[in-house]
């Protein structure tokens, strides 16, 4: 599209205004605030419906397919519900619909991530884990852990703030705590896309701002479990950052 538009009007002056466009996308209206709200709530609703549902026997698709049902019917359109189980004693790390045929077994672990659009079209996401049986010594000190790694990145999202120093400084905690570093993306902006600026992310060049709405993932694998949480925060006044899901931040039991 841009080739054309270039070659329709070459005398014309052409500016990148990515930028600009993307701080108009991060800081969020009260009204872009008050739907991103009400889509975190479905998605806790989504959640809490599949830990109701999920049986030994189901696969994970359809495990998963009770979560998109779910915001359907409560007006989302489309999105991602990414999904993996495992016995006790694996690392059940979440793929696609194509690796969702796994038949759930008694006394797995099973892991869900609700990554869909609610009213107005804006995206939050909600990730969370749940046994259907007893969780191992290792599952829980190691999601203990990414629930407070988690608040240590909350603690770096202040107005201001630059997202390669958060970054770098949250690779630090992870080393100083004998924990695998951050490879991947394990904090970013949404809205009207599901990833998008600002990134924790050492290429990062946006700070931080009042109003800017972040999911917060930290997560990594070890040999015996999977360990992370999710949820999405509101960036409020220097030192206040608003959690908008409600679901309890732990591992759900299922036995």
């Amino acid at each position: 599209m841009l080739d054309y538009v270039k070659r329709t009007f070459p005398k014309a002056r052409y500016v990148d205004a990515s930028d600009m466009v993307d701080r108009i996308k991060a800081i969020k209206s009260e009204e872009e605030i008050a739907l991103m709200r009400q889509t975190a709530l479905m998605q806790d609703g989504a959640m809490q419906a599949v830990f109701d549902a999920i049986r030994p026997g189901m696969t994970d698709l359809q495990a998963a397919a009770v979560a998109e049902h779910y915001g359907h019917s409560h007006g989302s359109e489309q999105g991602l519900f990414l999904c993996a189980s495992g016995p006790m004693g694996s690392a059940a790390f979440f793929g696609n619909r194509h690796l969702q045929n796994r038949v759930i077994q008694k006394g797995d672990s099973f892991t869900l991530l609700v990554e869909n659009s609610g009213a107005g079209g804006y995206y939050t996401e909600l990730g969370r884990t749940c046994v259907l049986g007893k969780a191992s010594q290792e599952m829980k000190d190691e999601f203990a852990f990414t629930v407070e790694a988690q608040k240590f990145t909350l603690s770096l999202l202040k107005p201001g703030a630059s997202c390669k120093d958060a970054f770098e400084t949250y690779n630090e905690y992870m080393r100083a705590h004998g924990k695998p570093e951050e490879k991947r993306l394990h904090c970013h902006g949404q809205g009207y896309d599901m990833v998008e600026r600002p990134l924790l992310r050492a290429d990062e060049t946006m700070p931080l701002a009042k109003n800017m709405v972040l999911s917060a993932h930290p997560s990594y694998t070890l040999s015996g479990t999977y360990a992370w949480v999710c949820d999405a925060f509101l960036i409020g006044d220097t030192g206040f950052v608003k959690k908008l899901h409600r679901l309890p931040r732990q591992i759900f039991n299922r036995g």
